[in-house]
């Protein structure tokens, strides 16, 4: 019996994984594979080993969720970021979009998601019980006498469902000693972080009111 199959198995894999990655379907993961094979040398095996130094080296920072190669991220270690204000992201790619545009000096937090009822997504699977637990610690950087109030910037998109997962947060924060604000101008309704450049992302940071 002859096979349809016009390729080895080691590249039907790469054409398989690469249709995995977001915005790649079958025909363009074809076409992504057959680049890199074109350009094996070039682009090919680079890739190969920054992909195996990163499967082997990064990891999720256990204190806010960003990805790094050290735990705490060099984020949460970083001394000269202002500890009090907590910048609340639906996912990594977020907070890279929020470094890139320089709007803040602060911490975040990385929920993993939003909460969505109809796909099985509750509080349970979100980090928001870490959340919680960050926002309740006293803020040993500043003594009695320098208090500093917790700032918590919701910036999580403008969809139904990160509206929803910002009101939880909020009912949550409910009865601490918590400023909580959210993005303002420049982030359109349904629109996704990521998406937008650096000087609205600013602007949003900068004109963020209370929630």
């Amino acid at each position: 019996m002859s096979s349809n199959r016009v390729t080895g198995p080691e590249i039907e894999t790469l054409i398989q994984l690469l249709a995995k990655l977001p915005g790649l379907g079958p025909r363009s993961a074809r076409r992504a594979a057959l680049h890199l094979i074109k350009k094996k040398d070039q682009i090919l095996r680079p890739l190969a080993n920054a992909a195996s130094d990163a499967a082997e080296k990064v990891s999720e920072c256990e204190e806010c969720g960003n990805v790094d190669t050290a735990n705490p991220c060099t984020i949460c270690t970083d001394v000269r970021r202002d500890i009090s204000t907590i910048v609340v992201v639906e996912d990594v790619v977020d907070l890279w979009a929020l470094e890139r545009a320089k709007a803040v000096n602060c911490l975040y937090h990385v929920l993993g998601g939003t909460l969505s009822p109809l796909d099985g997504i509750g509080p349970e699977d979100l980090t928001i019980d870490a959340l919680i637990n960050r926002v309740s610690k006293p803020l040993v950087q500043y003594s009695s006498e320098d208090p500093k109030q917790r700032e918590v910037i919701l910036a999580v998109n403008a969809t139904v469902e990160g509206q929803t997962t910002a009101h939880y947060i909020t009912d949550r924060l409910e009865g601490l000693d918590v400023k909580i604000t959210r993005l303002a101008h420049g982030v359109p309704v349904g629109g996704e972080l990521d998406y937008l450049d650096e000087g609205t992302l600013s602007a949003a940071i900068k004109s963020r009111s209370n929630f």
